[in-house]
């Protein structure tokens, strides 16, 4: 059975809470996203400290995770920062360098979020869906990232 998600429409849900720009707003479309998509099974931004050069867990749903920091270049996360590029890993178990949140994630996607052409965040995205992502998952997310710049 193939479930197809409405992007658009949550698109315009995800613009329209950009408008309102409450203090949770980036809570709030993590659980947009996950209830709204459903191989998106965990979803949280980390947001780069560039003074550590890491990357900070900032607002999620999912389960919680141990890994709060990432160093820019570790893991899918950590090389999404430094090279400012969105990564798709349809086979976790395909990358080396990958950190494991859990073993039942099998997917993810990392989207960046660049503000003047410039890393500053990205959207974490785990699938425990095999290959699920498709170009339309990019392009949305993509999307929502450029949408949500000026709030970095």
């Amino acid at each position: 059975m193939t479930i197809t998600t409405n992007f658009e429409e949550v698109y315009q849900k995800i613009a329209a809470l950009v408008k309102i720009n409450p203090e949770d707003l980036l809570l709030r479309i993590c659980e947009l996203l996950k209830q709204e998509v459903y191989h998106y099974d965990w979803v949280g931004f980390y947001i780069l400290d560039q003074k550590k050069d890491e990357l900070v867990l900032g607002s999620f749903v999912g389960k919680p995770t141990q890994h709060t920091h990432i160093a820019v270049g570790k893991g899918i996360c950590g090389q999404v920062a430094a090279s400012g590029q969105t990564m798709v890993v349809q086979d976790v178990t395909q990358v080396e360098n990958y950190i494991s949140c859990g073993l039942e994630v099998q997917s993810e996607i990392v989207v960046p979020v660049l503000k003047n052409g410039k890393f500053v965040a990205e959207l974490d995205i785990d699938s425990h869906s095999p290959a699920p992502f498709t170009n339309k998952d990019n392009e949305f997310l993509a999307k929502v990232c450029d949408l949500l710049a000026d709030c970095f």
